[in-house]
């Protein structure tokens, strides 16, 4: 049916006696469900034409929720995400309530108090949460001034200096966390989402941003004496730096408990490499898997049961590491030497390369976010969201059809398509990138690809630069080959080529501080989850340009997009920092031949994170036989080869590989 959404009720709101009659119904549950739908129907259609004659012989209840006095519309507002009204209903309250504070520790927190609750017992999904947020935050807000304004003349009244109060008195809050995007690293979309669960529980959050040091980690700790800490990252770099934060807390006598969350961590990682640097029953390291847990995390934390509670998880973390280490001694590796003689051998004489590419060189690429939407892989976004379908309704579309998240996840999309239009017709996000195309041939041990500038520097010997390779070690059970990226590029002799890109989205930070300033969380992360899908889908748009024109060797390929994001094309595009090149430190070598901080204004930082956050790069191969693998963990052997080959100190070398080391570190 056609409904108007603001005038939807909750479940929650609904009368016991009808949600029992539609369970009964829609789930066939007792004989006569029908006959007592029918009745239902019967009184509400009396109610109806009680209140069309001005009667009141029929118990009446308001056709519309703007009809509740005002307390209830806020619930209602609140429940439902509803922010149209907020400020008209907000003034309105305060001008019948005694101080503007006792509109917040009212129906407002009454509101988010109900929020908690269905959000923790399933019953309420992560947009409809943020939604709320959003009109809490709007309401506040519209409060401030006049709370400012009290407390203000209630000091001179007091004889107290204005001027002597706290203005970041937090007592009220249920507990004070401290949340941060470690060195490095700019990724803080999970942040963000964590932030506003945890908002809407009553917990204090101080997001101090990303690329955060240890030392302002620490110092922002103590200044705002939060009593949880939670570190956020994205890039594998970032676990490396959250060991180096939990060292430091030890060091420095930290209490508070570490959270621990962000797309490359795991509670295996938490366990093993983290929680042994600080972990203890007052003080514990917990892997938080979502927004979703947040809240059952912190408040167990800070609660009367948190002995009882991190005594599980140490218990659960001890057991993790040691079936770790036992696997470790019950796996073989195969040494350096051995993998090598076992690689990918390429019969490039019976598959030769790809034809030379039209555009040999560094080309910028731009492409409108029209010309893109078509390549949008939409699953990526439902999980940002928390809304995941079970089987058989688990990807986009059928996620639709789920009768768990279906509903929402149809409200969800339809607000992402509105976003999108309005961000198309302003422009407000862009896209550009830079694409490089050349001549490439293996090194002579078959571990590195050497690249030209030109076909005569191939010729001459004039290597342009070196991109180094990682080769799987540990022992496989089959007879399948120990994979390089190297493999899949032919030796000297042969004209084949490497490709590369980096593209970005840009504009989403501006948008993201125009919703900050409007306390609208909602679109705030629904900007940051589009300009996500954006750039990933200009990355797939542009390396079927890369394959149909600019390279052009598979220049009759007439794939679908859905068949482009199943990979049925001729090539691979693995990017430097994911499991077939886990070395993000590949990427300065990708920077610096295609400069593209400097014709298309995407910079590394410190970590080797791309900024801006939605950016994609990547190598292109083209021969049929190359493929998407896993180096997985690696011997001391072959990273003091890699280092050798890179000219890169030993211990640098290993921090940087520090997630797939097969050994520890000194």
């Amino acid at each position: 049916g056609i409904v108007n959404p603001h005038e939807m009720l909750h479940i929650s709101e609904l009368e016991d006696d009808i949600k029992v009659a539609c369970d009964n119904l829609v789930f066939n549950k007792s004989e006569d469900s029908t006959d007592v739908m029918l009745e239902l129907t019967k009184r509400e259609k009396a109610r109806i034409e009680a209140l069309k004659n001005g009667g009141g012989a029929v118990e009446e209840k308001k056709s519309s929720w703007r009809d509740l006095e005002v307390i209830k519309r806020l619930e209602h507002a609140l429940i439902n995400g509803i922010s149209q009204y907020i400020d008209k209903d907000v003034e309105e309250a305060r001008q019948k309530a005694e101080k503007p504070l006792h509109i917040i520790e009212g129906p407002l927190m009454d509101g988010m108090n109900i929020i908690g609750d269905l959000f923790g017992a399933g019953k309420m999904f992560l947009p409809q949460v943020i939604k709320s947020a959003r009109v809490m935050k709007k309401a506040v807000a519209y409060l401030l001034p006049f709370m400012e304004k009290e407390k203000i003349e209630k000091m001179i009244a007091e004889g107290i200096d204005p001027k002597d109060f706290d203005e970041n008195d937090d007592s009220n809050f249920a507990g004070k966390v401290l949340m941060a995007t470690v060195k490095g690293d700019v990724h803080d979309i999970g942040k963000n989402i964590v932030a506003v669960v945890l908002g809407c529980n009553n917990y204090k959050v101080y997001d101090i941003g990303v690329m955060c040091s240890c030392e302002k980690i620490l110092e922002k700790a103590k200044e705002y004496n939060v009593d949880v800490i939670g570190l956020s990252g994205l890039i594998t770099p970032s676990l490396d730096e959250m060991v180096v934060v939990a060292k430091e807390m030890s060091k420095a006598g930290f209490k508070q408990p570490l959270l621990i969350g962000g797309a490359t961590t795991s509670k295996m990682h938490t366990a093993v490499k983290i929680s042994p640097n600080f972990f203890t029953v007052e003080h514990p390291v917990i892997h938080v898997l979502d927004a979703s847990r947040s809240v059952t995390v912190v408040s167990s934390l800070l609660s009367g049961l948190k002995e009882e509670y991190v005594t599980d998880i140490q218990e659960e973390y001890d057991e993790m590491r040691e079936d770790y280490y036992a696997g470790l001694e019950d796996r073989y590796f195969l040494t350096f030497d051995q993998a090598k003689e076992q690689k990918l051998k390429i019969d490039f004489d019976a598959t030769p390369p790809a034809p030379t590419p039209k555009t040999i060189g560094v080309t910028v690429a731009e492409a409108s976010l029209e010309d893109i939407v078509p390549y949008i892989d939409w699953n990526p976004f439902f999980q940002t969201w928390e809304l995941r379908g079970r089987y058989p309704n688990r990807g986009y579309p059928k996620i639709f059809d789920d009768e768990s998240v279906g509903g929402e996840a149809k409200k969800l999309f339809a607000d992402a398509q509105a976003l999108m239009k309005e961000i198309i017709a302003n422009k407000s996000m862009y896209l550009k990138g830079v694409v490089g195309l050349f001549p490439a041939n293996r090194t002579d041990d078959g571990e590195d690809v050497m690249i030209y500038a030109s076909e005569e520097d191939r010729e001459a010997g004039k290597v342009l630069d070196t991109f180094c390779m990682l080769r799987q070690q540990a022992e496989k059970e089959s007879d399948e080959p120990y994979l390089s990226q190297s493999d899949f590029i032919a030796p000297a002799g042969y004209k084949d080529h490497l490709g590369m890109f980096a593209v970005s989205c840009f504009g989403c930070d501006k948008l993201v501080e125009k919703y900050e300033s409007e306390h609208d969380d909602y679109n705030k992360i629904m900007s940051q989850a589009l300009a996500d899908r954006f750039v990933e889908a200009f990355a797939e748009y542009l390396h079927r340009v890369i394959r149909t024109d600019m390279w052009g060797y598979a220049k009759d390929e007439s794939l679908t997009e859905e068949d482009l994001l199943k990979i049925k094309y001729d090539g691979i595009r693995p990017a430097p920092g994911y499991p077939s090149q886990p070395d993000h430190t590949e990427k300065t070598t990708m920077w610096n031949v295609i400069k593209a901080e400097e014709l298309a204004g995407i910079e590394l930082s410190d970590s080797l994170s791309m900024m801006p956050a939605a950016s994609v790069s990547a190598l292109v191969f083209a021969h049929p036989e190359s493929s998407y693998f896993a180096v997985g963990q690696i011997g001391k052997d072959q990273v003091e080869s890699y280092a050798g080959r890179k000219k890169m100190e030993l211990p640098r070398c290993e921090r940087w590989l520090s997630p797939i080391l097969n050994y520890e570190r000194d």
